[in-house]
Order: C-alpha cells, then structure tokens, then sequence
C-alpha cells in the first residue's frame, strides 16, 4: 500500500475534494495524510472527519497590499521549512495537491525529495498554483475540455471534481424533514460559498419580505462571522406563514441542496460539483473578484448545458424577479434537473483513485529498479 500527502487547505472548494479522495484512498488500504491551512473554515469542516489525519500548515493567501505581500514571503519560507521536515517523516510516494497558498511550498519541497506531484485543478480557468507548477508535475487531473499548454498530453488526465460520500441526493420532504426546515410551499437556498457571501446575505435582507408575499420561503448560509443563527416568519398573500432561516454554516451540503426547489449561490468549482450531483437547479451570481474571473467560467459552463442561469453581480437589480419566475416554472426546472442529471460527477473520485495507485505503482518500480541498479 501507498502513502499519499494531500495539499487541500486554505477553502472548502480545496478541502472538500481532498476529504473525499482520502476517504477512498483509505478505503484501498492507503495511508492519507491531509496538509490543511490554519483558517477558521478549515477547522470547522475537518470537525465532522475525525478519522482523518490532518495536518496544519503554516502559510497566507498572495496579495498586493504590501503588508499582505510581506506577510505571504515570510509565512512560505515556514511553510517550505515545514513541508521537508513533513516529507522527511512521512516519506510519501505521492503528493496530490488541489491547489491554494499552500500547494505551492509543498509541491516545491516534494519535487525537491524526488517525490512524483499530482495537481487537481477544478475550474474552468486553471489558477495561479495550476498555472505555475504545471511544469513539475507528473500528473495533472483538468475537467473536461479544458487546455493548458506546457504540459505533456500523457500526464492529463480529464477526470472531475471528487465529491464527499455524504453529498448525495436526497427525496426533498425528508432532507427538509432531517434539517427541521419547516416550509410547505418553494424553497430557496442561498450559498456563498465556504466563506459566505455579503452581497447575497443583503440581497435576501432586501427582499425576504417580497419573497415571502409570493410564498416563497429562504434557507441562507451567511458564512463565518457574517451573520447569526435564526429563524424569521412572514405571511403570503394567500395568509401561509413563509420562513427565513439563516445558519452561519453548513456541513451536510448534501442534504441541504435536495430540500431546495431552486438554489442561488456563487460558482466554485465545488458548488457546481454538487449542484450536479444533487440535481437542483440555480441561478450562479460569480464572485467577481475570483483570480482570472474562474467563477464566470464555472457558471457559463453550467448555463450552457442547459442547467443554470447566470446573473453577474453588477446586474441583480433584477435578481428578485428572475427568482420568482424561474421557482415558479416547474417546466424548467424539470429541464435543469435533467440536464444535470446527464452531467453526474459521482465516478470521479473512484477514477482518480484508481489512476493514482497506477502511478504509485509505476514510479515505485523505477525507484526501486534505481536501487538495484546502485548496489
């Protein structure tokens, strides 16, 4: 069996397939160590993993600002420091990096041991880790369709985002039921991504009220430290009580997804991984300042399929009227639901699985072919 280093941390969208590919490596008979950031929202994901190995690391998202800038230098000399003392004990023969501040010191410090590096890049538009490092690596997982020059044809491979187990899709009354969302009538849930969303926690401040006259009833996930627990109550025009909940976090994303009868939300590669595999219909709103604007890639693509609408942050002046017409035509929603059952990702994390114990298997070999060569 293999010993594989996972670099996931700093997101939900990094961490969130690392969990899932650990889960299955272990399955295997593997041995998993997961490298995961020092930020609250990692530390609250990896709360309900506790059968996981994680491992934090020192590091700091790049930025311009200069103070930023300084502090990125100095926390990736620690996080190179950190990183070969990691390999020297756990003498991985994989290191599978998904991206963020932190892949960056430990693929380097891996290629350094002689370690093979397999990069997981899950948008649309590959980012700056992906970009930068492809040149080292001796594999590089990209979704479907997607082009990156500098790298040889038989080290891509065309395999999707690796979900966790428990996002899967489930009968709506009882994934309300399990989440004691007590509504009748349309559902909409709101996400903003691992870290919450500000503009869309106002945008359902505004207009709850107006939601709610049309009977329509709002989950939100407001994200860490930018907004509290509660539950609010208004009355349509036909006299039913309609609901807002508001919860700062989520971690059965899964469940949540299949009580919705429409999702609004920002475009991780993540978010569209679920989106897919739990068959909801949505409208995206991208996160405009995303590095290269990946989450508009991420959206179109969905929308292009036939599965998503998209509306860009500068434009929701008439986001509310878009919403309510669009929960309303169960035509449609019907068409999103079965175009996005064609796009099931639910096979990847088996099919990246089973690639890595191949490459384990082959660059094992050729070291040890090199020893006997030596003696």
């Amino acid at each position: 069996m293999s010993n594989f280093v996972i670099s996931c941390g700093g997101t939900g969208g990094h961490l969130a397939p690392g969990i899932s590919l650990a889960e299955r490596l272990i399955e295997e008979g593997h041995h998993c160590w997961l490298i995961i950031s020092k930020k609250e929202v990692d530390s609250r994901l990896v709360r309900k993993y506790p059968q996981l190995d994680f491992v934090r690391a020192p590091g700091a998202g790049f930025s311009f600002s200069p103070l930023r800038f300084v502090k990125f230098f100095i926390q990736q000399f620690q996080l190179l420091i950190f990183a070969f003392s990691l390999l020297r004990n756990k003498r991985p023969d994989i290191i599978v990096a998904f991206g963020g501040f932190i892949t960056v010191g430990i693929t380097i410090a891996g290629v350094i041991h002689g370690c093979p590096i397999a990069i997981h890049e899950a948008n649309r538009k590959p980012g700056k880790a992906t970009r930068y490092l492809r040149g080292l690596v001796k594999r590089l997982y990209l979704p479907e369709g997607v082009q990156l020059a500098g790298v040889p044809l038989d080290s891509i491979k065309y395999f999707g985002y690796p979900l966790r187990k428990g996002i899967r899709r489930t009968p709506k009354e009882l994934a309300r039921r399990t989440l004691r969302i007590d509504v009748n009538g349309k559902l909409l849930v709101v996400l903003g991504g691992c870290q919450g969303a500000q503009v869309l926690n106002e945008w359902v401040n505004a207009n709850f009220e107006k939601l709610g006259t049309e009977g329509i009833s709002v989950y939100c996930v407001t994200g860490l430290g930018k907004g509290n627990n509660g539950v609010f109550e208004h009355r349509s025009t036909s006299n039913e009580v309609v609901k807002a909940y508001y919860s700062t976090f989520c971690d059965n994303m899964g469940v949540l997804m299949s009580a919705a009868d429409l999702i609004l939300s920002r475009a991780g590669a993540g978010t569209i991984a679920e989106l897919m595999q739990c068959r909801v219909p949505s409208i995206l709103v991208p996160y405009p300042n995303a590095t290269d604007n990946h989450q508009l890639a991420n959206a179109r693509f969905l929308e292009q399929l036939g599965a998503s609408l998209t509306i860009e942050q500068d434009q929701m002046e008439g986001l509310k009227s878009e919403v309510i017409e669009l929960i309303y035509n169960d035509w449609l929603l019907d068409k999103f639901r079965q175009n996005l059952q064609r796009l099931n990702p639910s096979k990847s994390a088996e099919l990246i699985v089973h690639d890595l114990e191949n490459l384990s298997s082959k660059f094992t070999k050729k070291s040890n072919s090199k020893r006997l060569q030596v003696v």
